[in-house]
């Protein structure tokens, strides 16, 4: 069967990937190595995906704040251990002018600033220190902060949505008077990513902590939503950190108690980006192009009018007729009157997933009907239906389209879980070329045998299991 994205999933699925993030146009390579350009279709399911997700975090009681991109380096001196984990990716600026010199724009050598400054890897340096004011007493407390932002990471092996050098996301930072209210925030927000992908992405993950060998440097917590891939492939789409007071006496964040003490706060940080949106692509999507979830598809339904030269004026002014109908179900609509010919229009929105297709022509207009297509079922789902009962029913079935999705993403995953008793049996399992995750003990993974798995299938420990940590999930990952 031809199919619009070669080679299919099951043949190269890392090259699938590449070729759907063109086929759909959601991005391409950027001039600037490790970067890519978000396209105008692609940044608008990021903003569908941001709002979502902003909703959620105002309702945590949290505000957007905005702080600088550039950060001294003395910051970092002043918390080694957190900047021992982006050191190897920092990119540095180290000039303030250019200067024509041989013909050619380069650094002033005259324009050397006396101190470095880091390009924003992560903020909670920067943010650490303007807390470090804005923190006097606890009144002051309990002070939540976020910031939707661009960083950068010098990535030597860069894949679009999943590892750029420069990425956006958001970025959380709290403080808190004690540690139980620290900790007990963490959780929360790490339970709001996992019930935001779930909803909103029609994305199942698994969620759970991090174990100390791949616990965020700095912290004494990390809690991760962790997600497989069609292929197995681990992606860790969202991370919770309990900090405790290691940033707090780093920069001196400080609050007068109730007691007339001076004392140090405890802290959180928290964070997703647009490794989500690689995630949601991969999940969902087919040998045929992108599938999304109606929560963040920048069109919910387009309606292609089938025309002739004879009918066309009127065969498009029905169509965006039906399109206004929709519209005000607070539907996301387009009406597609390109002079395309019908055939490329259907192949140019099934590659961009739109979630249902409405084709018109000179028959349907006739019998006030249209012909649907849902494109997470493909055509076995095509039907003719009225007009009157599209408008009734098209509401609910994006929610039912939600529903489903994540019912068999979820059911997929369920499958891609394996139980393993030993050492031995995980590497037979590895040599065999089974993928997906597996559940192991974790004193099995505390010693050197372990460690030569991980160098030799380059697997690692995911999180632990929630229900029971004395195990966790080990796999591959992206």
């Amino acid at each position: 069967m031809k199919t619009a994205i070669t080679p299919t999933r099951t043949e190269n699925f890392s090259e699938w990937y590449q070729n759907l993030i063109v086929a759909a146009d959601l991005a391409e390579n950027a001039p600037v190595r490790g970067c890519m350009t978000i396209k105008p279709y692609g940044w608008a399911i990021w903003e569908l995906m941001r709002e979502q997700m902003d909703k959620r975090i105002k309702a945590a009681g949290v505000q957007n704040a905005n702080f600088p991109l550039l950060i001294p380096i003395a910051y970092f001196n002043r918390e080694a251990e957190h900047v021992a984990g982006f050191a190897k990716e920092a990119a540095v600026v180290t000039h303030y002018r250019l200067k024509m010199i041989d013909g050619k724009l380069q650094p002033d050598p005259d324009a050397e600033l006396t101190e470095p400054y880091v390009i924003r890897p992560t903020s909670e340096t920067i943010i650490g220190e303007a807390m470090s004011r804005w923190v006097q007493s606890w009144r002051d407390l309990p002070m939540k902060l976020n910031q939707w932002v661009n960083v950068m990471r010098w990535e030597m092996r860069p894949r679009m949505f999943l590892r750029t050098s420069e990425f956006n996301w958001q970025e959380g930072h709290n403080v808190f008077a004690t540690h139980e209210d620290a900790n007990a925030d963490a959780k929360k927000m790490h339970k709001m990513y996992a019930d935001y992908m779930r909803d909103v992405l029609a994305a199942p993950v698994i969620a759970g902590e991090k174990t100390p060998e791949e616990r965020f440097a700095g912290a004494d917590h990390t809690y991760t939503v962790e997600q497989i891939m069609q292929d197995g492939k681990a992606l860790q789409a969202g991370t919770s950190h309990d900090l405790g007071q290691h940033f707090a006496k780093s920069f001196n964040i400080q609050y007068l108690g109730t007691d007339g003490k001076l004392q140090y706060a405890w802290t959180t940080s928290w964070g997703t980006s647009t490794r989500m949106m690689g995630g949601l692509f991969m999940i969902h999507s087919d040998d045929d192009g992108l599938v999304l979830p109606p929560a963040v598809a920048p069109y919910q339904i387009v309606i292609i009018p089938i025309v002739r030269e004879e009918n066309t004026d009127a065969l498009n002014k029905y169509a965006e007729d039906l399109g206004e109908k929709l519209r005000e179900l607070d539907l996301r609509v387009l009406v597609d009157t390109t002079d395309m010919r019908a055939p490329d229009k259907m192949w140019k929105w099934i590659k961009r997933g739109v979630p249902l297709r409405v084709e018109i022509g000179a028959r349907e207009m006739e019998n006030n009907s249209v012909t649907i297509t849902r494109r997470d079922l493909g055509k076995e789902s095509k039907q003719t239906v009225s007009v009157d009962e599209l408008l009734k029913t098209a509401p609910d079935l994006m929610k039912q389209m939600q529903r489903e999705m994540y019912e068999r993403a979820l059911a997929r995953q369920q499958s891609q879980i394996h139980d393993v008793a030993t050492l031995a049996d995980l590497e037979q399992e590895l040599e065999r070329g089974t993928t997906g995750f597996f559940r192991i003990k974790y004193d099995l993974t505390l010693n050197a045998e372990f460690d030569g798995l991980i160098e030799k299938y380059k697997i690692s420990r995911r999180c632990l299991d929630a229900n029971d940590p004395s195990f966790v999930y080990v796999a591959k990952s992206y």
